[in-house]
């Protein structure tokens, strides 16, 4: 069974056209079909148009992506963002809510980059908007120079917590990743545990505490060449298996089949 697996897109505005668009890049389509072996879906940033209990119902995993916009941060109790910052409100106001409506049902969610301060906003934490700009981080931003895979090329290492997921899947306490983010973790939410840090100590990896149910959030971009990295390829196999046996559980569609 193939599991169905929720991506919500950003709302984009293309050159020329007065009506946005709803999308997202293709490399983490591909990363869910492949890596994860689920049928992706993608939820478009409509948020009034929703019932996000339905919607969490229907689905057996849900996939959060990066995105350029930051989260706004009203949505978490921060000073307001600049007038020209970026932002994409209509994907906050779908994917906060939709993550808690999951959460709640024990739906499998994985995040990447945006999608780990996702989860970490909508289970009530907090954000550093500008992770460099805090003292003793570092700057966890993309360099503006060299191809992609310079570009998104293993900058730091990450270090696990003993005895905990991460360390599980790699047999090991340590790996190198990519960073391309300005927003961090500032405040856990609670619920959420530490799965490795930074070595200036900001939080690199999350999962939800206290149920066996797959909730993972990573700050590096782990669907760049996923397959060729030993903890972000055994991350979405995991999100796979967590996701192909929440599917083969639910008892409407055992009943159908």
């Amino acid at each position: 069974m193939r599991p169905l697996v929720g991506i919500p897109t950003g709302l984009i505005q293309l050159p020329g056209h007065s009506i946005p668009t709803h999308g997202i890049g293709e490399r983490y389509i591909k990363a869910v079909q492949e890596g994860s072996g689920a049928d992706p879906l993608l939820v478009p940033a409509l948020a009034e148009g929703f019932d996000f209990e339905v919607m969490a119902g229907r689905l057996d995993g849900l996939f959060l992506t990066g995105g350029r916009a930051n989260i706004e941060p009203h949505h978490y109790g921060g000073p307001p963002f600049p007038e020209d910052e970026y932002r994409d409100p209509p994907r906050d106001n779908t994917v906060l809510p939709l993550i808690r409506a999951c959460v709640d049902r024990g739906v499998p969610v994985f995040g990447v980059c945006r999608g780990l301060q996702e989860m970490n906003v909508a289970l009530g934490g907090s954000l550093h908007y500008r992770v460099h700009q805090v003292e003793g981080k570092l700057d966890h931003r993309m360099p503006r120079e060299g191809s992609i895979d310079e570009r998104f090329g293993k900058l730091h290492e990450i270090a696990f917590a003993p005895g905990g997921l991460f360390e599980r899947l790699t047999g090991s306490g340590a790996i190198d990743v990519n960073t391309a983010h300005a927003q961090g973790i500032d405040r856990l939410a609670d619920g959420l545990e530490v799965e490795a840090t930074a070595p200036d100590g900001l939080i690199e990896g999350i999962r939800l505490g206290g149920t066996d149910a797959f909730a993972v959030g990573v700050q590096w971009h782990a669907e760049h060449r996923y397959a060729e990295h030993a903890l972000s390829s055994a991350l979405f196999r995991a999100f796979g298996d967590a996701a192909r046996a929440y599917a083969a559980a639910r008892i409407p569609r055992a009943s159908v089949a």
